[in-house]
């Protein structure tokens, strides 16, 4: 399939989009979410198809400083195992280092561990995580 995916950094992105993106494959849609986060974010990638549709997306919050963090790394159920979420994070990373930051963290369920380390070029660290709600 060779159909025509554009990636963009900064993008805009609208809230509708996201809550359609993530309906698109299950996830838990949030109206609002992503007009709340945005203001936090470094940067995000979008992969926009040949219509504009929102097919990929990956969100780059910082700490002002060396530090980015990918969060929200999602793709259009209809159109994933295709590459988009690899080629998002790609250019998130390389984003990331052009705006100054030294590291890209992230961390995820077990089952992406392979997406993560192996498609995207991770390495695994030491991290801790306290779970704040019950």
């Amino acid at each position: 399939m060779s159909e025509a995916i554009t990636y963009t950094w900064r993008d805009p992105v609208h809230d509708e989009e996201m809550v359609d993106l993530v309906r698109s494959h299950g996830g838990n849609d949030v109206a609002g979410w992503w007009a709340k986060v945005q203001k936090y974010s470094l940067g995000w990638v979008t992969a926009r198809d040949a219509d504009r549709l929102l097919v990929g997306f990956v969100n780059v919050a910082w700490d002002g400083g060396d530090h980015a963090f990918l969060i929200d790394t999602k793709t259009r159920g209809t159109h994933q195992h295709r590459g988009i979420g690899t080629a998002v994070v790609r250019l998130a990373a390389s984003s990331a280092r052009e705006s100054g930051c030294e590291w890209l963290h992230v961390d995820f369920e077990p089952e992406l561990r392979d997406f993560y380390f192996e498609a995207c070029g991770f390495r695994p660290t030491d991290a801790g995580l306290i779970h704040l709600r019950p």
